[in-house]
């Protein structure tokens, strides 16, 4: 049963959206006493994913971070370089961290109610909405409640439509002798074979004897599990030249790239986080999208803006990733020539604003310019 009949804002999923979200509204002078439902399938209390972004300043979770670095480096067969980020710093947060702190906060507060349950679904009635959770349903009271909703559904797959999975395995390991430099993490190393598919690595140092080692994906099938496991023994071993060590954490994760029109304005619900298109399309990178959006959101609820006039994301970016993300799934052109391309003829601090959607016309006319031209036009010509 629901405590309430009646609620200002229902979040459902608290994944990094929704949770995301929360927090700024509760930290918000003029929303902080708001009523809230949240509401998820079960609790959060693993580490099941690890978060990397980049920064040029403290962010609003930034007293969680893990890790930062301030030197991360690119290898490919082609092409080998750190690269020099500043004024960004690389940070990675880690799941279990993000839901602790969140819900620390969250268990505090009165006007903040969590449910758990399967969410099936919602519906307007005349001054009510019927809310089901996984067999019941909820006659709540509608005094303008907003609906949050960060689960994410697949669309049936129409004409033109184009679907890689990003999916990767990583895990934290521990050497007997010192093996990495804890003040440089490898942010994409794709070196590693290629016959799958868009294919690299990556290692965060947290010492010198300790690192997440991830191996990622970019490919329209899942892999079996033991080939994850296999690839990265390989890895660790020919690569890095690691042969004793211990595996201490595991983890798995999945993310959908598509060229699927994910909009904000969803069915009688505001659409957040991968759901409602923050996930970058030809990278995958989420967690950043999602504070931005958030950030903005609140904004908006702060001052009595409507979000029906929510800015959406300008038409440029989405042109660029599914270009590219057309390329890729189309196999036009490797992957890994795609990406030592643009760290080897860009400055990598335009790189990382490009991949963050705040580049300039001028900055990204100069990225295009530098990737092979045929195949990108060819795919560019089928996006229009």
């Amino acid at each position: 049963m629901l405590r309430s009949n009646s609620y200002d804002y229902i979040i459902c999923g608290a994944g990094c959206a929704g949770l995301s979200l929360l927090m700024r509204i509760l930290r918000h002078k003029n929303l902080a006493d708001k009523k809230i439902l949240l509401i998820d399938k079960e609790t959060k209390s693993k580490n099941d994913r690890t978060w990397c972004f980049w920064e040029t300043d403290d962010g609003f979770f930034d007293e969680i971070v893990f890790k930062k670095w301030n030197n991360i480096s690119f290898f490919s067969n082609d092409y080998f370089s750190p690269l020099d980020i500043a004024p960004y710093q690389y940070k990675m947060i880690r799941g279990t961290d993000f839901y602790n702190y969140c819900f620390s906060e969250i268990n505090q507060k009165s006007n903040v109610e969590v449910a758990y349950g399967d969410v099936k679904g919602w519906m307007y009635e005349k001054e009510a909405i019927i809310l089901k959770i996984d067999d019941k349903e909820f006659r709540l009271l509608d005094a303008g409640t907003q609906i949050f909703n960060s689960i994410y559904k697949p669309a049936e797959v129409k004409k033109g439509s184009v679907k890689l999975l990003q999916h990767f395995k990583g895990w934290v390991i521990e050497t007997a002798k010192p093996s990495f430099n804890p003040e440089e993490a490898t942010m994409m190393d794709f070196r590693v074979h290629q016959l799958h598919g868009t294919t690299f690595a990556y290692v965060l140092p947290f010492s010198n004897t300790s690192a997440l080692i991830e191996y990622t994906l970019f490919t329209k099938n899942l892999l079996e599990d033991k080939e994850y496991d296999k690839e990265l023994k390989n890895y660790i071993t020919e690569f890095l030249k690691i042969d004793d060590y211990v595996i201490k954490e595991e983890e798995f994760g999945i993310i959908p790239m598509t060229n699927e029109r994910l909009s904000f304005k969803g069915q009688d619900a505001w659409m957040i986080g991968t759901a409602g298109g923050q996930t970058k399309a030809s990278s995958g990178y989420t967690f950043q999208f999602i504070q931005k959006q958030s950030k903005q959101i609140v904004d908006f609820l702060g001052t009595n803006r409507s979000l029906s006039n929510f800015p959406a994301t300008p038409a440029r970016f989405r042109f660029y990733d599914n270009t590219l993300l057309h390329i890729l799934f189309y196999n036009k052109l490797p992957g890994d020539k795609i990406f030592s391309q643009l760290f080897k003829k860009n400055k990598p601090r335009h790189v990382l604003r490009f991949l963050d959607n705040e580049s300039s016309l001028q900055e990204e006319l100069k990225i295009i310019s530098s990737l092979p031209t045929w195949p990108f036009l060819k795919a560019a010509i089928k996006q229009l």
